[in-house]
């Protein structure tokens, strides 16, 4: 089973995708999808792109992506709920499973301590994957974290007709305001 992790951000979005092959956990690959303002399409545009080849090139059955926590700057978390929104909404139109971590729930899986610094977090991916070498930015980092988090924690917790997808019928009630999904 191949597991997409998500860091949801803006400027910069982490990804990290292993494959979980009964008890071992192989690592595929890691990086950050870099948004640029300049480029002159929209930035959740570039996060769809950019996920959409990631999603391409390895074929993961199952995304799993931090969810928002609350910061001292509204702006910057509404802009990075914004597009944590845009990579769920790409795994759902791929037919992934969605999981949903907060960052204490990973970082307590991942370290035993739900309040664990980036350090100790990036140690225990090195040695979750066997890469104690691998040198990764903080980003990429911690989207591997969600998805062994989300390989260890496989439960019945994924939306529930994410993997409906290509069979889902897409309606306007006759109100025209609501839509109704059914699978």
């Amino acid at each position: 089973m191949i597991i997409l992790g998500i860091d949801p951000g803006t400027a910069r979005m982490g990804y990290g995708v292993i494959k979980k092959d009964g008890a071992k956990i192989l690592f595929l690959d890691a990086g950050i999808l870099r948004v640029s303002k300049s480029d002159g399409r929209h930035i959740f545009l570039q996060i769809k792109i950019g996920l959409e080849k990631i999603i391409k090139k390895w074929k993961p059955e199952i995304m799993a992506i931090e969810k928002v926590y609350f910061s001292k700057n509204q702006k910057t978390a509404m802009s990075v709920a914004e597009a944590r929104g845009v990579a769920i909404l790409t795994g759902l139109e791929d037919g992934l499973a969605i999981r949903e971590y907060s960052p204490n729930e990973i970082k307590a899986g991942l370290t035993g301590y739900g309040h664990a610094d980036k350090r100790g977090v990036a140690k225990m991916v090195n040695l979750a994957l066997g890469t104690p070498k691998l040198k990764i930015m903080d980003d990429a980092s911690d989207a591997l974290a969600i998805a062994i988090f989300a390989a260890g924690a496989l439960r019945v917790d994924a939306w529930p007709f994410a993997h409906k997808r290509k069979s889902m019928d897409i309606r306007r009630t006759s109100a025209g305001s609501h839509g109704n999904i059914s699978a």
